[in-house]
């Protein structure tokens, strides 16, 4: 339970009022009734006469024994420590509340409301009967009636002013990131990192917080929910407000906020529940109500924003503690909720599916050792050779330790999840690549990463790639393949690419890799590949992508002046390359898939491989990385002098070529994914998108069309 132990008294001794206390909980816990509590065991106990005596009540009459639960997660923002000071100070507005009579280490006794929790005769998601609702909006606007004179001092860091609504709500979400996400990051960091939550989600939130009214700060219960509200069984007030042990001092939408969330109404019943809370607080503390409508919203988003965090960790604890498969799809579908409906304020761009969800969490179960949520076994991929010095059990640990990965060891790209782990008797970093399930696949790929990995290692060439150590299947249907790390040694520090474009020297050291591309033997990978024609196959491979895109990509692409596949298969078709001796090419350079690495770049991510030309590498590589033209020039000269001239004839007239080929192919792909909010957690696809509206200007330009007269000209500025 987490309790703190009672020392018993010797034997003999006479005992003191703490000894006595001591007994009655040690009774409280093995005769009282037990109500469970998130962050409390409550015990209810009937007084006999010398404990009534003991605490000055009348015998028969009934308390709350409560005692703080020591392994519960710390998933709440506490503003006072002492729960009786807060229910002296509001003793004199609310005389119903329960009152502490007594408290020890680690215990508390208050009086004992009588009645039924709410949530006893009227479930979440349930609407509240009327005047039940209008009684609850009445308990909240009385609190506004208690003095800050009568609560417990402040913590330093709060606002200085009363009234300002804006410095409170940064403060509730900067404390929801210390208080919350950061004590249990540790332990929970990587599966966030896995379900696409960044560890700044928070405190992005607090630096986006918009100006609001102003109003008069004044008592908040804060977590008025079903199970805190209590039916009484007589007196004049029908509900009683009990668990003030969050309670706190601030803007009084807040508090509203939280009600409407942790209650549970659905949702054609907020204006009602809004309403009737305005009534309300208008009689008592009509300068609370100001800007309501405007305002609310901030404390909407923020209750969704900071319960994503206490949801999934609660969640996956007490999958954790009763594992069954029943339980990991409920869970799943709990997890799920909770991100949808955090996924706006958080500012998420892409919330992950089911089976992603269940897949997340799974292998953190195993990363924790739950029984019968263990990797004992996987499934080889024949199509990869068992290696030497990476055997079956090398495996089995390095996927063991993937789902306790610390969140800055996890990266997730536009297809995979990326782990990085360290396994025991193995020297070097390995990362684990997971697809992503229910990924869209615009652009075709071609070859099998594995297979390209093994023959760059094979080859035996100054490419410096990952080597390809197992591939295979463990969950249903979750594949994942392990690579050498190819990121800093230190694998608690970020990779480093090079986001801002080369350095000149840099800038060699890819060239130097490219060319040494071109002594890969591809017959090995694709004997049938490397026949002439590599800009005419791309050509028809760019048209058949435009042709099979979703019917409202190609609607808006109409309006914004873009060509049908017919059209800019026609128009295309006039442009065409010299042939140059084919090569293995990576396919897909832009900064994410390189990575800084002792004063050198490594090539990552090779999933987008191909045979062909080996100008088409350089240029589109120069398309997705910002390239100042003095690199551009260096590049273009170091790679014409390194190769032989098959592989770069006429290379001067044909590079802007591949150019503006590079620039439709982006019109499409990234409208694609502003529609259809495919990968747009990517930072290349973000910075993309970001400015789609000069990639749609350039790729009119080199497809020779005009911006449509008709077409809104603030249209692709505001799909972004």
């Amino acid at each position: 339970m987490g309790a703190p132990p009672l020392p018993r008294p010797a034997v003999g001794v006479p005992t003191s009022p703490d000894d006595r206390l001591r007994d009655l909980v040690r009774r409280a816990i093995g005769h009282g009734t037990a109500i469970n509590g998130h962050h409390n065991q409550n015990y209810v106990l009937r007084l006999d006469e010398a404990d009534a005596r003991l605490l000055g009540r009348e015998p028969g009459t009934s308390v709350t024994v409560r005692i703080r639960r020591t392994e519960a997660l710390p998933v709440v923002i506490r503003t006072w420590d002492k729960e009786d000071e807060i229910l002296g100070a509001i003793k004199g507005v609310l005389p119903q509340a329960p009152q502490c009579i007594a408290k020890g280490p680690g215990f508390a006794i208050h009086s004992y409301v009588e009645g039924v929790p709410l949530s006893s005769i009227c479930a979440k998601g349930k609407p509240l009967d009327t005047l039940l609702m209008r009684e609850l909006a009445g308990l909240l606007a009385q609190m506004t009636r208690v003095r800050r004179s009568s609560l417990p001092p402040l913590p330093p860091h709060w606002p200085s002013n009363d009234t300002d609504s804006q410095a409170f709500l940064r403060t509730l979400a900067h404390l929801a990131d210390s208080r919350v996400r950061r004590p249990n990051w540790a332990a929970f960091g990587g599966l966030f990192a896995a379900l696409g939550i960044p560890e700044d989600a928070l405190v992005r939130l607090a630096d986006r917080t918009p100006a609001m009214a102003r109003r008069p700060y004044s008592l908040l219960h804060a977590d008025l929910h079903r199970d805190n509200v209590i039916i009484s069984h007589g007196g004049s007030v029908r509900l009683v407000a009990v668990d003030w042990e969050l309670a706190t001092y601030g803007d009084p939408l807040h508090d509203l906020a939280t009600h409407i969330v942790r209650m549970r109404y659905p949702e054609y019943q907020w204006p009602e529940v809004i309403g009737a809370w305005e009534e309300a607080t208008r009689r008592t503390r009509p300068a609370a109500v100001k800007g309501l409508a405007k305002d609310l919203q901030h404390y909407l988003d923020f209750e969704h924003a900071q319960s994503v965090f206490r949801d999934v960790m609660r969640a996956a604890q007490a999958l954790e503690q009763a594992f069954t498969h029943r339980m990991l799809d409920e869970v799943t579908a709990e997890v799920g909720r909770a991100l949808r409906t955090a996924a706006q304020p958080l500012g998420l761009r892409v919330v992950p599916g089911p089976h992603e969800i269940e897949r997340a969490l799974f292998r953190w179960l195993t990363s924790r050792g739950v029984r019968d949520a263990q990797i004992v076994a996987w499934t080889r991929d024949r199509r990869l050779p068992p290696r030497d010095d990476f055997g079956e059990r090398v495996v089995l640990d390095a996927l063991s330790a993937e789902g306790a990965a610390q969140a800055s060891r996890v990266f997730k790209g536009t297809a995979h999840l990326n782990t990085v782990v360290r396994v025991p008797g193995v020297c070097h970093p390995v990362v684990v690549r997971r697809r992503l399930p229910d990924v869209t696949w615009r652009e075709p790929h071609f070859l099998s990463e594995h297979a390209v990995l093994r023959s760059i290692e094979q080859a035996g060439v100054a490419v410096n790639a990952p080597k390809a150590l197992a591939l295979g299947e463990t969950y249903p249907n979750d594949h994942f393949a392990i690579h050498t790390y190819m990121g800093p040694e230190d694998i608690d520090r970020p990779p480093n690419h090079p986001v801002h474009g080369l350095l000149p020297h840099e800038a060699d050291g890819l060239v130097d890799q490219l060319c040494a591309l071109t002594q890969v033997d591809y017959r090995e990978i694709d004997p049938a590949a490397g026949e002439p024609g590599f800009h005419r196959w791309l050509t028809g491979q760019l048209v058949r992508l435009v042709a099979e895109l979703p019917r409202k990509t190609q609607q808006l692409a109409r309006q914004l002046g873009l060509p049908d596949a017919g059209r800019l298969g026609q128009i295309l078709s006039r442009q065409q390359v010299s042939h140059r001796r084919p090569s293995l090419l990576h396919g897909d350079l832009n900064p994410w898939n390189l990575v800084r690495r002792d004063g050198g770049l490594s090539i990552i991510d090779w999933e987008m491989a191909l045979i062909g030309d080996p100008l088409y590498d350089l240029v589109r590589h120069m398309h997705l990385t910002p390239t100042r033209p003095e690199i551009r020039d260096r590049m273009f000269r170091r790679w014409e002098r390194t190769l032989p001239p098959e592989y770069t004839r006429d290379w001067q007239k044909d590079w802007q070529v591949y150019r503006r080929l590079e620039v439709v192919r982006s019109a499409y792909i990234d409208l694609d994914r502003i529609v259809t909010g495919a990968s747009l957690d990517a930072p290349n696809v973000r910075r993309a998108v970001a400015s789609y509206a000069v990639t749609l200007a350039v790729a009119n330009g080199a497809l020779g069309l005009p911006v449509r007269a008709t077409a809104n000209p603030y249209l692709a500025r505001t799909l972004v």
